[in-house]
């Protein structure tokens, strides 16, 4: 029971860095945030910091959803805009191409049908999956990577690493 409750909490995530528009979203979020809180303290004579700390969890999870680009924790997997199921999920393909990104994919299963919107990059010569995305080479950690899908991901969840030579599975 305490491994299914510390399962639930965990993941693994790589985020894009951060970037002007983004903090200025942030920013102007909190800004509003805090004027709708004295607009309301002033109109119905309402207590404003019961609003601020009412929306702080709403603007903290909306500006870190905006810099995901691969997560994966107890509900599924998140790669860029797409969300799959883990039934979906077949295998990770992660390619280090050289340079200063790595790539991680999902293979994802015959029958699976991606969400509508789904945003599918061209194919990149050292990534054998069709669904994939491109993060900083030190954001990424294969070994946490590893580590954290054999605590809860589906036992037949392969993670394969693509090397110009072939594939292995990542150990």
């Amino acid at each position: 029971m305490a491994n299914q409750r510390r399962a639930r909490w965990e993941r693994y995530k790589v985020t894009r860095p951060f970037s002007g528009q983004d903090l200025a979203g942030l920013w102007g979020a909190i800004i509003g945030v805090v004027a709708l809180a004295l607009l309301l303290g002033w109109a119905l004579d309402m207590k404003g910091g019961a609003v601020i700390v009412l929306a702080i969890p709403f603007i903290s999870s909306w500006f870190d959803a905006r810099r995901i680009l691969f997560q994966f924790d107890a509900a599924g997997v998140r790669v860029g805009n797409v969300l799959l199921p883990w039934q979906d999920v077949r295998q990770f393909v992660v390619a280090t191409p050289g340079g200063e990104h790595a790539l991680i994919g999902v293979r994802v299963g015959e029958h699976t049908v991606l969400p509508p919107g789904s945003e599918i990059p061209s194919a990149h010569p050292a990534m054998p999956a069709p669904l994939y995305v491109a993060v900083q080479s030190q954001k990424f950690d294969l070994a946490k990577m590893v580590s954290k899908a054999r605590k809860y991901a589906p036992g037949h969840l392969q993670i394969v690493v693509a090397e110009p030579t072939g594939e292995r599975v990542a150990s």
